[in-house]
């Protein structure tokens, strides 16, 4: 299959600069391509994972990938999909962030060689332009009235756009020149609201390179009920282990809406798209052993066989496994997992014997267990019936807990249904 039908196939494709054009050249060759990634962060999270996905079937089909961190345009800071300007970051913020992106990127990808990949960075020409000299050359180009009828411009003038971020545009474009001249990159992919920067890149390669090339965009990845897909009610889930641990992630994707399957597993596993279908299409209570086949397949991606295995087990062995219709049974039921095996992947916080001793208000531990982001978020998660210690439902939010709650060594504390932390003791 031409990698273009498999894109489109899986989901992947909102727009294209010209379908039949790069589906001609998929087919003749591999292609360079790029994505970029600005280091804005230390960690990516799964919002940027529908690229990524994106990438590593074009890869196994072949193309040859240019990932690069945006060591340079994080500087300046992408407008797109931001109601406000993103936080000035210093250099070394940016360029430890542009390290620890580059580690998580080779999870997904093969670098064993330049020929199949390469990470860039774009601070690599882009610190050391010269600003009349890049006006002249590069800024004649642009015109502004296309500029503002960019969609992420446009947005963005509403509340405020200030001249930093309007030169994203040409730095990004700027960008795929660079690429096109010195690495052959035909392809540039990214998120629906990059298609304004995208096909200024395209333009701007013609222009200096009498070069064709092109540009595909995504769609904006939202839930059935329409909000931001990979948020939850603690914040964005990440690819970092050490901030959203192999079994909040596997959980992650175990809980998505029934409606949601058909659509993910497409995008975050690499199973033929036949079985996608028929997992998808599974009815209430089967749709729940589809679930976990996406958050395993999902979690092994991103941690690892092991982290995923152990992670199945934890949920499994905590709330039940599904059988093959189905419906949830416990773990003794299904693989006579030990409890001890299942505990120890649940996200753990360690507190002082002396502490517990003395006693440590629920409130806090809530909040040092990553259950709640304050006092008056705990507070509330207990008077609307949501806490739970030692699977015991909390109504008392000047409850102490001390070392008289230790069972086995361990205490228990839950959010919801789902969302729990085992809380042991340290010297």
């Amino acid at each position: 299959m031409n990698a273009l039908d498999l894109l489109e196939e899986r989901g992947f494709l909102y727009q294209v600069t010209d379908a039949d054009a790069l589906r001609r050249r998929l087919g003749e060759g591999p292609v360079t391509f790029y994505v970029g990634f600005d280091p804005t962060g230390s960690s990516l999270h799964i919002g940027h994972l529908l690229p990524v996905m994106a990438m590593r079937w074009l890869q196994r089909c072949g193309h040859r990938v240019l990932a690069l961190v945006g060591g340079g345009t994080a500087m300046v800071g992408d407008p797109s999909g931001k109601t406000e300007a993103r936080p000035v970051l210093s250099l070394d913020d940016i360029d430890a962030n542009a390290v620890q992106l580059q580690g998580q990127l080779a999870r997904f990808l093969d670098f064993s060689s330049p020929e199949q990949a390469r990470l860039l960075n774009n601070a690599d020409w882009l610190r050391e332009l010269r600003y009349i000299d890049f006006l002249r050359d590069i800024g004649r180009h642009f015109s502004v009235n296309r500029m503002l009828a960019a969609e992420s411009v446009k947005i963005r003038l509403e509340s405020g756009l200030s001249f930093l971020e309007f030169n994203y545009m040409l730095l990004q474009a700027y960008d795929f020149y660079i690429l096109k001249r010195d690495y052959g990159c035909d392809l540039q992919l990214g998120g629906q609201d990059q298609w304004g920067n995208i096909v200024a890149g395209a333009d701007l390669v013609r222009r200096l390179l009498g070069a064709e090339v092109y540009g595909a965009t995504f769609p904006l990845l939202l839930k059935g009920d329409g909000t931001k897909f990979g948020k939850t009610a603690s914040g964005a889930v990440w690819l970092d282990a050490t901030r959203t641990t192999p079994y909040e992630y596997y959980q992650f994707w175990r809980n998505v809406d029934d409606g949601d399957v058909t659509r993910l597993l497409g995008f975050f596993t690499a199973l033929p798209m036949d079985e996608v279908r028929r997992l998808g299409s599974l009815p209430a209570p089967s749709i729940n052993r589809a679930k976990e086949v996406l958050a395993f397949e999902a979690t092994l991606l991103a941690h690892g066989d092991a982290a995923a295995r152990q992670a199945y087990l934890a949920a499994g062995g905590e709330f039940g496994f599904a059988d093959p219709e189905g419906r949830i049974e416990t773990s003794s039921a299904v693989t006579g997992v030990g409890s001890s095996e299942a505990r120890e992947a649940i996200p753990t916080v360690a507190v002082a014997a002396a502490a517990l001793t003395e006693g440590v208000p629920l409130l806090r531990l809530l909040v040092l267990a990553g259950l709640a982001q304050s006092n008056g978020e705990g507070r509330r998660l207990i008077q609307g019936g949501g806490c739970y210690l030692n699977d015991e439902r909390m109504t008392d939010d000047k409850r102490m807990v001390t070392a008289a709650d230790l069972v086995g060594g361990e205490i228990f504390l839950r959010a919801g249904k789902k969302n729990r932390r085992r809380v042991v003791t340290e010297a």
